[in-house]
């Protein structure tokens, strides 16, 4: 082994380490060999930055765009709404459209962000039908990983596995060549979770005849909330009446938050949220937040010129309130940016125009004060604001998630009446990439210039949607395929194997390429083991006299079967918390479902992508393959 190959296999198992530990983010530790290969002089400049120019990468950020149009025009919403409807108040028909609408629309879209979207959906449709949420979320994320299956632009492996064969001019995969494999194990997947949900243990679960509905009074129970919310009416002498907000200094001098308000203006209630620059009136009700009340509370509102609206009547102040203003529960996922900073810090309020009213971490409400809590990974914040501001968080979705919104925030979305203009952009962009007229990459551009000129998304709202994260770390790992490569160490990998297993079926080599890289998947990013795994897997089928088709195919399936703990895709990761599920419950569904997946993929895929190569394999693939893009991309800068 030589020295070269040494320091290769330790960057790699520092960066692997690193995956697991999550310390630094997996985006920063991706740069590790893009510094160090070039440093050591085992890649050059161009060949480490050469996954910044790889055309998979380019694409998946083209998708995120796509995916940013469906979720502007409400198309991703009033798909949740069709599941509400068809789903009636049959659980296990719920389970059948849910399933089927997250592997659809998952298969042109990020299967994250398609989770994302179902989140407040499910818990809506939990709350309606008094079904707790552990019993819907791992189906939905399952759901999530099996739309990476559906097509070739589903999920990054995908590409990531098809560009390695483009690159070593071994053929390619069409965009409809894993969907025969995708729709078989959604319907499995159905069949599976259909039953298996009858393990999952129910936490948290309401009584018999308990109506498990999340509304205001809810949210306001689980973050502790009662007696810090208050109605608070301005009378005609008090000291802050024509004052300026900012002047009334109310949270610096006595920690209280104003919310809202109502004003009765001349022929309407109007329901807004006040600014430092808003001249507060008498006769204003106020929506005010005190977390830490002073005990003589009554004279302060004397002093301040404020009265209190008794309990028994605020009900109809919260009627109307809340057409105008409303709260919001969100989820901070994994690699969220605001992890580790203070309320404070984030400038919540001012960048963001809502207010934080609550917040819980490990579904315990934190009662301190929270001006200075600091945001830990996995926490939930309860916000308060106007609807629109509310639903402007969707823009930010790298860093929240609205876990517990209404059903009527659900329906409005940015961009609603362009809806049908960014179906005609999807469908234009996928007969191109299943006629194979132009390359892949530029039938997805060519998507995304449509959604942006027929208004379906801005040109802030496109940069915002890519989770450039993500193609850092995808750019930052294939370097490793290069020098693996030049080192021997993709030859070493193979001749270990193949001592092992040569001399066995090739449906052995399958089965121990899917168990490979499955079990890599545990520890590091699904796209990241795609590329690791697929040079190993084409020259185990050169070793082997085979089509590098089956074996290709098999190291993408393999690599979105990231069923079997929380922390092996993104997915899971979101449903956590809202399923209220550990650690052991994605070990007891996901393994099984595991080996299943590997059972009926190492049997069907060898029927649709034979063993036997055929002599022209080089220049014509398969019937389910497509050529179209060979030429396009065999210019690359590196192989394998």
């Amino acid at each position: 082994m030589s020295t070269d190959l040494l320091t290769v296999i330790g960057v790699l198992t520092l960066c692997v380490i690193l995956f697991v530990l999550n310390k630094p983010r997996m985006d920063i530790v991706a740069l590790f060999p893009i510094v160090i290969l070039p440093i050591t002089g085992i890649l050059t400049i161009p060949e480490a930055l050469a996954g910044f120019s790889d055309s998979s990468v380019i694409l998946i950020a083209t998708l995120f765009i796509i995916g940013e149009g469906l979720v502007r025009t409400g198309i991703a919403f009033r798909l949740g709404d069709w599941l509400i409807n068809k789903a009636g108040n049959n659980e296990s028909r719920l389970l059948l459209f849910l399933m089927a609408a997250v592997a659809t629309l998952g298969s042109v879209m990020s299967s994250t962000g398609v989770v994302a979207i179902f989140l407040p959906v499910v818990m809506n449709i939990s709350s309606r039908l008094r079904i707790a949420p552990g019993r819907l979320m791992m189906p939905l994320s399952f759901a999530g990983l099996i739309s990476g299956m559906m097509t070739l632009v589903a999920t990054p492996p995908n590409m990531v596995v098809d560009s390695a064969l483009r690159r070593e001019n071994l053929g390619s995969f069409d965009f409809f060549s894993f969907t025969p494999f995708g729709v078989v194990i959604l319907l499995m997947g159905i069949g599976y979770m259909l039953i298996a949900r009858r393990w999952l243990v129910v936490r948290d679960d309401p009584g018999e005849g308990e109506v498990f509905r999340r509304n205001f009074r809810h949210l306001s129970d689980d973050y502790k909330l009662k007696d810090k919310i208050l109605f608070l009416q301005i009378l005609p002498h008090s000291p802050i009446a024509g004052k300026l907000l900012q002047e009334m200094q109310l949270r610096s001098l006595h920690k209280i938050n104003i919310l809202g308000a109502e004003r009765q203006e001349r022929f309407r209630k109007e329901f807004f949220v006040p600014h430092g620059h808003t001249e507060m009136k008498a006769g204003d009700i106020l929506i005010v937040h005190a977390p830490i009340l002073n005990p003589d509370a009554d004279s302060l509102w004397t002093t301040l010129g404020l009265k209190p609206i008794p309990p028994a009547t605020q009900g109809d102040h919260l009627t109307g309130t809340t057409h105008e203003l409303g709260m919001a529960e969100i989820i901070l996922p994994p690699d969220s940016q605001i992890v580790g900073q203070s309320i404070t810090s984030l400038h919540f309020r001012s960048k963001y125009d809502l207010n934080v009213i609550g917040l819980r971490r490990k579904r315990q409400a934190v009662e301190n004060d929270l001006i200075e809590e600091v945001i830990h990974e996995g926490d939930t914040l309860l916000v308060f604001g106007s609807w629109n501001s509310i639903r402007k968080l969707q823009l930010h979705a790298h860093d929240f998630v609205l876990l517990t919104l209404p059903a009527e925030a659900d329906k409005v979305a940015p961009a609603l009446q362009k809806a049908p203009f960014a179906l005609l952009s999807v469908f234009i962009m996928v007969v191109l990439m299943v006629t194979g007229i132009v390359p892949n990459v530029i039938a997805a551009f060519i998507g995304c210039l449509l959604m942006g000129l027929f208004g379906c998304l801005t040109a802030d709202s496109a940069y915002k949607s890519i989770n450039w994260p993500s193609l850092v770390l995808i750019a930052g790992m294939i370097p490793f395929a290069i020098a693996l490569e030049r080192t021997g160490g993709i030859n070493m990998a193979v001749d270990a194997l193949m001592n092992m297993l040569g001399g066995y079926s090739p449906y052995i080599l399958l089965i121990a390429l899917f168990m490979l890289t499955a079990v890599i998947g545990l520890f590091v990013s699904n796209t990241a083991t795609a590329i690791l795994m697929a040079p190993i897997a084409l020259t185990i089928a050169q070793r082997a006299g085979s089509s590098p088709l089956p074996f290709a195919m098999i190291v993408a399936l393999a690599a979105s079967s990231a069923f079997m703990t929380p922390v092996s895709s993104p997915v899971n990761t979101l449903v956590m918390v809202p399923g209220r599920y550990r650690f052991g419950d994605y070990v007891k569904i996901g393994v099984p479902f595991t080996i299943l997946v590997m059972i009926v993929s190492v049997f069907l895929v060898p029927l649709l992508f034979p063993f036997k190569a055929k002599s022209n394999e080089a220049e014509s693939v398969t019937p389910q393959a497509n050529i179209s893009e060979t030429d396009n991309t065999a210019e690359s800068t590196f192989s394998f």
